[in-house]
């Protein structure tokens, strides 16, 4: 890939850029880097990021992502709660892995997601990239659940979301965006490494205290 394509691309991107998606795009790196440290501040940044991107979405006639951010913002409310009211007898919500069964209910939750969006895009709205928007809209659902419950398999759907939204974004004009979502890709990565980390110490602990 030409390097100072890409380095033309996010130039115009700055240039091009509104004070309302440079907001979005500052909120939306905190949220994911307070994610990363399971700090609670996750949230609070994650709802000033998401109900922003509503608006911009609207714009852009990305429907779904609309629709995906304003499903941020209600999970961001519900994961606030639960991560703040842990089970009784624990100071906080642990992070743990999917067993089978959650894994099976990811999936299935992805597919007729995917499905169902796709179909309202195509028949409902005049989306031009019905495929792409429906996709990353579904992985980011299924991960966005996940991290309310504090999974550590969000961050593969994550990561997938992300790599998909690279080019989307770009493709529509939002090129500041697109670097955001390569950004995130990053972040993601690491934060899947950290919260493997952070389930095996937890494991540990549990096995020496048992």
């Amino acid at each position: 890939m030409d390097i100072q394509w890409l380095i033309d691309g996010f130039a115009q991107g700055l240039a091009e850029m509104t004070w309302l998606e440079a907001i979005a795009v500052f909120f939306g790196i905190a949220s994911v880097f307070y994610s990363m440290r399971e700090n609670i501040w996750v949230y609070p940044t994650g709802i000033i990021s998401t109900l922003i991107y509503v608006w911009i979405c609207l714009q852009y006639k990305l429907y779904a992502d609309m629709g995906i951010n304003a499903y941020y913002f209600s999970m961001s409310i519900f994961g606030w709660y639960v991560w703040t009211h842990p089970k009784q007898g624990k100071k906080e919500l642990p992070v743990t892995w999917l067993k089978a069964r959650g894994w099976a209910i990811s999936l299935g939750i992805f597919v007729v997601s995917y499905i169902l969006l796709v179909f309202v895009l195509v028949n409902f709205t005049d989306s031009d990239v019905p495929f792409w928007d429906s996709f990353t809209t579904a992985s980011a659902f299924v991960g966005m659940w996940l991290m309310a419950k504090k999974k550590v398999e969000n961050w593969i759907f994550w990561i997938i979301t992300d790599l998909v939204a690279v080019p989307l974004y770009f493709y529509k004009g939002l090129v500041l965006t697109s670097f955001q979502y390569l950004f995130f890709t990053v972040l993601a990565i690491i934060g899947l490494i950290a919260w493997i980390k952070s389930a095996r110490r937890k494991e540990e602990k549990a096995v020496l205290q048992s």
